[in-house]
């Protein structure tokens, strides 16, 4: 494995975690790589000092008007172009010591690797839960209804994220996104059991898997997942797999199939998926800007979270329990 890159995004919120995440980095067994830093509306001086040192990163200011996705795909465009893999963390996040080594040696025979999570609330105290793949899964299975590499756990060749580019501006679920696309053509894949990340639940995650689920962040993320789902399917698909991507129209079928009762698509789900919800949300049709009440997606929502949730190695009697 040659140049390696380690890439990361800094936004308003994560000041305050800035310290834990650059010791971390700075303690990594592996120093043989590149540093890049997205900035989404913080500049180079307030992440400086929120990390009580000077990093050498290159340093990629956001731009009136950039979405996070935007900000992703103007960092990673440079990335593929000058290193043969990347490495992604969050900056909210914490690496243990041999996430970078680890990584690397993934990569030496896949296009995509990813590795365990170790949850931990907001102070960076354990919850005493894995997240990772269900025994026996190859991290191919997940795909495409579920999602384990994340944006803090996941490392691309770059010659296979290159193809997995570019970013849609409006994506939201970029993990997904860009893993689906590399699932789609077929990239060969490689998941860790061994945790290298502390993965931080706090208020403001995009993805939270720790109850409790409020009503507003379940109806969100279900909508997000239709989202991922529309976006996938209009990107560029040339070289994909055909029978993937005759997987993942089913997918999507499936998801717009809850949300319409009485034709022929929710009953066939329901004969595939009996436990399935399946009915007018609120009382509204399909396509009248539908959305999911809370009990209907969190049962969606939990079904796939139960999934890459590992409870055997949860403690009950841990002391950080709420």
């Amino acid at each position: 494995m040659g140049a390696l890159a380690l890439c990361t995004a800094i936004y308003p919120g994560v000041e305050t975690y800035l310290a834990g995440w650059y010791d971390a980095l700075r303690r990594q067994t592996d120093q043989d790589y590149q540093l890049w830093v997205g900035l989404d509306m913080v500049s180079v001086e307030t992440a400086k000092k929120a990390m009580n040192g000077a990093p050498d990163a290159i340093w990629v200011p956001g731009q009136k008007g950039d979405s996070p996705a935007t900000i992703r795909q103007r960092v990673l465009t440079q990335v593929v172009e000058r290193h043969d893999a990347v490495v992604l963390v969050d900056s909210d996040d914490i690496m243990h010591p041999t996430r970078i080594a680890a990584a690397r040696a993934l990569l030496r025979s896949s296009d995509l690797a990813g590795c365990a999570l170790r949850l931990i609330d907001e102070r960076g105290s354990s919850l005493n839960m894995t997240f990772t793949l269900p025994p026996n899964m190859a991290p191919e299975d997940a795909f495409p209804r579920t999602n384990v590499f994340g944006l803090s756990n996941t490392a691309f060749r770059a010659e296979m994220l290159r193809r997995c580019l570019p970013i849609p501006p409006a994506a939201v679920l970029v993990d997904w996104y860009l893993s689906t696309r590399a699932w789609l053509l077929g990239a060969s894949m490689a998941f860790g059991e061994t945790a290298e990340m502390d993965y931080r639940q706090h208020p403001a995650n995009m993805a939270r898997v720790r109850a409790p689920f409020d009503e507003q962040q379940v109806i969100e993320d279900t909508e997000r997942v239709r989202q991922h789902f529309r976006l996938v399917r209009t990107s560029a698909l040339e070289g994909a797999d055909p029978q993937r991507v005759a997987e993942l129209e089913r997918a999507a079928a499936d998801v717009e199939a809850q949300i319409a009762p009485d034709t022929p698509a929710a009953k066939e789900l329901l004969a595939r998926y009996p436990k399935a919800q399946v009915r007018k949300f609120d009382g509204q049709s399909p396509g009248d800007g539908v959305k999911p009440t809370e009990l209907d997606a969190m049962i969606a929502y939990l079904q796939m979270l139960g999934t890459l949730v590992d409870f055997t190695k949860f403690d009950a009697s841990g002391p950080n329990l709420r």
